[in-house]
């Protein structure tokens, strides 16, 4: 990971100077499967941004890369047809490599910008793709990535799994930043994790437009208590290569993903969005003061954590040793809540 003066390694420093944050979530479509071309797109809704003084841009899951709604890629259950690996390969050549040429760009972008950038990718290392969400300092440094921990339904046909090394919150001058991606959203222990670091910006890229994904948005921001930046793709038939297969159809204009991205406040207000059916740069001003007053009466890893719940019946958890009890301990120096993450590293 590369370091970067405008961030902060001082436990409890909270977001540092900036009381207020400029935030913006882009609503857009990308160039499915064409890193190169997608850039530029990158940098037309930055130049937006530069514009509105935003100290902070998300953009949805996969926009480089792309998220190939729909597509079957040949997969049934016991077969893949030929075609289906064709479709693959395409998609593999249009992932990134991190680091990388694209990533490099991305981080010139950021600082050009003069804003932080969370952005999704598809990510290619060897023979597997990632689902996987970039963060990049007001200065350009590569803060880190995160991997989705668990592909939804087929997208495992085309994904390989994350794990929790890469479940990070960084301290940046704004505050502390970290992302959780499209469904790992339901995911209680994946939402814990990011608690037990202090989480106050919580970004999700995601690919589901639904209001039900809003409502579970609305719940995050007033669980954690801190602000929740949900972004997804306005994404039409027009926008992915003509001989891609499709099951929407050959109408240009039929839509595949209605977007609904939304900025949401610490005791659940709706600041901006959801927005339906056309692209958008939405922003809000964060008022970073917020967070400790709706704390005040709910903190999920604090004061309103239940640490002596008994196990569930029926759930045998092996004996830990002491040491490893000891070492248990959430960045914040407080108890990490049960949170079975496995970390692999090579």
């Amino acid at each position: 990971m590369t370091s970067d003066d405008s961030t902060s390694n001082i436990p409890g420093t909270g977001p540092g100077p900036a009381s207020v944050v400029r935030a913006g979530v882009v609503q857009a479509a990308p160039v499915p499967f064409d890193p190169v071309v997608t850039l530029r797109v990158v940098e037309r809704w930055l130049s937006e941004a530069a514009e509105r003084n935003l100290d902070l841009v998300v953009f949805p899951e996969a926009f480089i890369g792309g998220y190939p709604k729909g597509s079957a890629f040949g997969g049934v259950v016991g077969d893949r047809t030929t075609a289906g690996r064709d479709e693959f390969a395409r998609y593999w050549n249009g992932a990134v490599e991190v680091p990388g040429p694209v990533t490099d760009r991305l981080g010139e972008l950021a600082a050009g910008a003069r804003t932080h950038l969370v952005i999704g990718v598809v990510e290619r290392e060897y023979g597997t793709l990632y689902c996987t969400v970039l963060s990049f300092s007001d200065t350009g440094a590569f803060l880190g990535k995160r991997r989705k921990l668990m592909p939804t339904g087929a997208e495992r046909m085309i994904w390989g799994f994350g794990d929790g090394s890469t479940l990070e919150v960084h301290r940046t001058k704004v505050g502390r930043l970290g992302a959780v991606i499209c469904w790992e959203n339901m995911m209680p222990a994946t939402r814990m994790a990011m608690y037990a670091q202090g989480i106050e910006l919580y970004c999700a890229p995601t690919a589901d437009s639904r209001e039900s994904h809003h409502v579970t948005m609305r719940h995050i921001a007033m669980e954690g208590r801190c602000f929740v930046l949900a972004a997804n793709q306005c994404l039409r038939v027009r926008d992915f290569p003509t001989d891609h297969p499709t099951p929407y159809g050959d109408d240009p204009e039929q839509l595949i993903s209605r977007g609904g991205s939304s900025i949401i406040g610490p005791l659940g207000e709706v600041l901006a969005g959801p927005v339906l059916d056309e692209e958008v740069l939405l922003t809000a001003d964060l008022d970073m003061g917020l967070i400790p007053r709706a704390r005040y009466d709910f903190d999920p890893v604090g004061h309103y954590a239940a640490r002596r719940l008994p196990p569930p019946r029926g759930h045998h958890r092996p004996p830990r040793r002491t040491d490893q009890r000891q070492s248990e301990r959430s960045p914040l120096g407080r108890p990490a809540p049960h949170v079975h993450l496995v970390a692999c590293h090579a």
